[in-house]
């Protein structure tokens, strides 16, 4: 037990010894490690307090640079400043001298314009004085006052102007003649172009065109013959005269003289023109312009939305196509008339297809008028009557010319329908009587105007000739008394168209030989 506890002893004794050697150890360790460490931190702020203070006076040293730089930039920046404000305050001195002079300069010049003026003043009322002593004499010599004086000047100053004016005036028409006979020429040819209606320019010649020259002699054949066999089956007389490459037909029968033409152009056309031939060729146009009068009246029908007439009706109606009155194509002035008066009917509330049936039939006679004896009405009627029309439409073309009594509201329409057809107004209507009266009127308004000798109305009242006196209107005044004349016309005169005033002066000298 004894020997236990001794080493037991021991061995705590020997690990108090080595605790106690490994503290010492330990300590003298750490001590020796904190007093070289506190050493490099000495050594390190000790650097550091070094490195900062060379820093610092190197920054001093730039801030110190930098703040003399400025100063010489604001420096140099402020003389400069100073130098431009001197310079400005040089000039503004020097303006306001110039001013200074300026302004002594106008006093000056308004003192004289001051002087002047009242110099002025007083010359006027000098002159003035002078003038009203001048006045006086000038009345005391020529025994005129100021007022008839002005009134003399101003009737030489209108007399000269008149005298431009009409020379304006003359030359203006004439450029105003140039510029519309232009115009004209362009707004004619530009509906020419645009409206291309069907109608025949001439009511008794047509002109058939030629190849060559060379065709005249044999349209003629030997000693005639073909132009006899052509004139005795067609009825239409053929003229062959000077004009180039062309023959005229002449005959008052549309309807024959287009025959003729048909016929003439297929014979040119086939080149054997010889009397057997020109039988055949009469035929077939007989033929074809036969077709063209069945077509044309039955597209007028369907025009106006007519049915039912009969055919022989259809076909007279196509004849018209050939007819002319006053310049109208009767078959178009038919449709014309049919249209009217069905709108006329439809407002009123009558008969519009009745009103339509007697206008497109009521120039129907006019289709036979060159075979048949008697007015186109009576013809009509008796055609009417033949084709089995009604009592209403026989009426209604029987009195669309006045000829009868109408018996119906659309008989009166077809009168109107055709009067507003007509080709110019009141050219059907006018009596002599009231064509005198219009001629009379028309002189006693040109020879009631002052400075006017004579007057005549010719052209059938469309020119009035007017002879001046030359002891009273000049050359230069003409122009104004046709202004005057015509004005006067158009107010006080109700006519058709347009009258032509045309003023002549004349002035002869006579002188004899003794």
């Amino acid at each position: 037990m004894v020997p236990k506890l001794l080493i037991a002893l021991c061995m705590v004794l020997v690990l108090a010894v080595g605790l106690l050697i490994g503290y010492i150890i330990r300590k003298n360790v750490g001590e020796k490690a904190i007093g070289s460490a506190e050493t490099k931190a000495r050594n390190l702020i000790l650097d550091a307090e070094n490195k900062a203070e060379t820093i610092k006076k190197e920054i001093t040293l730039e801030a110190k640079e930098e703040a003399h730089r400025m100063r010489s930039d604001a420096e140099r920046e402020v003389r400069e400043r100073r130098s431009e404000i001197q310079k400005s305050e040089r000039r503004l001195i020097q303006k306001e001298e110039s001013i200074d002079r300026k302004l002594e300069n106008v006093e000056r010049k308004e003192e004289s314009i001051t002087q002047k003026e009242q110099a002025l003043i007083e010359k006027n009322k000098e002159l003035d004085g002078f003038i009203a002593r001048q006045m006086e004499e000038l009345e005391k010599i020529s025994g005129l006052s100021v007022e008839d004086a002005k009134g003399i000047l101003l009737s030489n100053c209108e007399k000269e102007i008149r005298h431009e004016a009409s020379l304006m005036i003359k030359e203006i028409e004439s450029k105003a003649k140039e510029e519309a006979d232009k115009k004209a020429k362009e707004i004619i040819t530009g509906a020419i172009q645009r409206c291309a209606a069907d109608h025949v320019a001439e009511s008794t010649v047509s002109v058939v065109p030629l190849p060559n020259d060379e065709m005249k002699g044999r349209i003629i054949g030997r000693e005639g013959r073909n132009i006899r066999a052509i004139e005795t089956l067609t009825g239409v007389e053929l003229i062959i005269d000077d004009t180039p490459e062309a023959v005229i037909l002449s005959g008052f029968d549309p309807v024959r003289r287009e025959i003729a033409r048909v016929a003439l152009e297929k014979l040119i056309v086939d080149g054997r023109i010889h009397p057997a031939r020109i039988e055949e060729m009469v035929e077939k146009a007989e033929k074809e312009v036969n077709a063209i009068m069945k077509e044309e009246g039955e597209q007028a029908t369907f025009e106006v939305g007519i049915h039912n007439l009969h055919p022989e009706l259809i076909k007279l109606l196509g004849r018209l196509k050939y007819r002319t009155s006053y310049g109208q194509n009767v078959l178009k002035h038919s449709v014309a008339v049919a249209h009217l008066a069905g709108l006329m009917a439809g407002e009123l509330g009558l008969d519009v297809k009745l009103a339509k049936r007697a206008g497109l039939l009521h120039d129907i006679g006019k289709a036979l008028d060159h075979e048949v004896e008697g007015t186109h009405v009576d013809i009509g009627i008796d055609v009417l009557k033949k084709y089995k029309e009604s009592e209403a439409v026989i009426n209604g073309m029987a009195a669309h010319h006045g000829d009868y009594e109408p018996k119906s509201m659309e008989a009166v329409l077809i009168a109107a329908a055709d009067a507003l057809s007509a080709a110019r107004p009141g050219a059907r209507r006018e009596t002599l009587e009231t064509y005198i009266k219009r001629l009379q009127k028309l002189e006693e308004i040109a020879n009631t105007t002052p400075g006017v000798d004579k007057s005549f109305a010719i052209q059938a009242g469309r020119e009035i000739r007017v002879i001046a006196k030359p002891e009273e209107i000049n050359d230069e005044e003409i122009v104004f008394l046709a202004r005057e004349i015509s004005k006067k016309i158009e107010s006080e005169l109700e006519y058709p168209g347009q009258i032509k005033v045309n003023v002549v002066r004349e002035t002869r000298a006579i002188e004899y030989a003794k």
